[in-house]
Parts: C-alpha cells; structure tokens; sequence
C-alpha cells in the first residue's frame, strides 16, 4: 500500500508520519508537495499536523486554496480514505471534505497533553478495527482546535454516524472535565457520510510505538490498511513529489 502524505509551507508532522507509515507498518510512502496535482501512485493520503502557511488569517484558510486541494477532493470522491491529523483536520474543515471548523480553544489556551478518546461509532475506514465504546489514548497539541458545527448539522452527522471521537474520561464518561479546547459536544473527531475521509485533533502517529508511551494510535493506520489491496504496495519513497532539488536548495 502506498500512502501519499502531503506537505504545505508550515507543516512539522510529516516526517513522523511517515515513519509511522514506513518502519512502523512497513509500508511505502511519499511526501507530496502542495503544489503538486496528480495523485494517482497513492492508495490512502493523509495531511499531517503543523502550522500550514502560519496559521495565518486562520487554521487552514490559506491551504485549502493550494493546488493539491482539489486534487485531493477528487481522490476523496473514489472512495479511497483520506486522514487529516490536527492542522490536517483544519485544512479538511475549510476545503469542505468535512462538515463544521475548528476555532481557537476555549480559553485562548495552547493546549499540549494525552487525552482519551471514546470511540462512537466504528462503520468507518479508520475506526473498523475498534469497538463502540472503547477508549484510545493519543496526545494533542493545538491552538485552534474547538470543533464547531450548527446544530442542524450536527443532528445529521448524529444520524449518519458522522461523530466518530469524543474526548472521555479514562473510564471512557464523556464530561465536560474533560473536553480540553470547548468543542462542541466534546468532539474530537469527524468523517464525511461515506466513512473514508476522517479527521481529528489528536495526533494517532505520536502514539504508535511503545517507546514513545503508547501505540493507541496505530489501530486508526491499520484500519485504513486491512481494507486496500496489499498487492498494490510500492517501493518506499520518502522523495517530495512535485519539489526538485534545486527549488529544496531554493
């Protein structure tokens, strides 16, 4: 399998990502530069976490207009699964792949720490591998990453099972305790209708290994594996697509 991961100006998560991808699963993967348009090597993209051009006028505006996007958004409409982790969530959010935005934190706080999710639904790409009602542990580290939608829409993402994270108690009892940036209904993360376009706020690939304090993580990439066709595996590649040695000089 051979995953597409995509990089903008700002962006700090991709090579973790990759790593995860790569020595973790075993996997090939590429770094796709923004400007780049075609897709059609990769099975699953994912768009890591960062500061995408700054953060500037907000989360995700600017990247959302990169040529990549739309790229993107006909790969989403073959079915095939798209992951936006964090700063990647943001950008899915304002590209319209995924209802609702994100807004700085409630209390205008940076917040960096573990946090347990409660998985809500599992009829997705990502979250096949979990059962309703289990508990994952994975860091977060945002500014800007209170999720909000209206409450029209997200009584047709209850419905379509479109909730697929809420930040919990270890005991998985979601309370407003512990919802760490004052998203609505303590969401941590959503997909679209047809399950296979996903983000969340917490970062799964820094809680992949062990050594790193957990691997809770990891079951979100294995989902997006078991249901693609492993013959379609590639040589690993950790060039950046559409970025020449001379413009990475540059």
């Amino acid at each position: 399998m051979h995953f597409g991961i995509i990089v903008f100006p700002g962006s700090n998560c991709e090579h973790d990502t990759l790593h995860v991808v790569s020595n973790v699963l075993g996997h090939s993967g590429a770094l796709v530069w923004h400007e780049s348009i075609d897709l059609s090597p990769f099975d699953a993209l994912i768009l890591p976490g960062g500061f995408a051009h700054g953060d500037y006028l907000r989360t995700g505006a600017i990247a959302r207009f990169s040529p990549v996007m739309d790229a993107v958004a006909v790969f989403a409409s073959t079915g095939r699964p798209v992951l936006g982790i964090c700063n990647g969530f943001q950008i899915l959010c304002e590209a319209g792949l995924l209802p609702g935005a994100l807004r700085r934190n409630y209390g205008s706080h940076f917040v960096c720490r573990d946090v347990h999710l409660r998985v809500e639904h599992n009829e997705n790409v990502f979250l096949h591998l979990t059962n309703i009602g289990d508990v994952l542990r994975m860091p977060i580290r945002h500014g800007e990453g209170s999720y909000y939608v209206d409450p029209d829409t997200l009584a047709d993402m209850e419905r379509n099972a479109q909730i697929v994270l809420r930040y919990a108690h270890a005991d998985g009892t979601v309370v407003a305790a512990m919802n760490p940036n004052g998203s609505t209904g303590s969401i941590a993360g959503v997909c679209n209708e047809a399950g296979n376009v996903f983000g969340l706020m917490p970062h799964p690939e820094a809680a992949s290994e062990a050594i790193l304090g957990g691997t809770d993580g990891l079951i979100i990439f294995e989902g997006m594996t078991r249901l693609l066709d492993p013959t379609r595996a590639r040589t690993a590649d950790s060039g950046l697509l559409g970025l020449s040695h001379g413009d990475l000089a540059a």
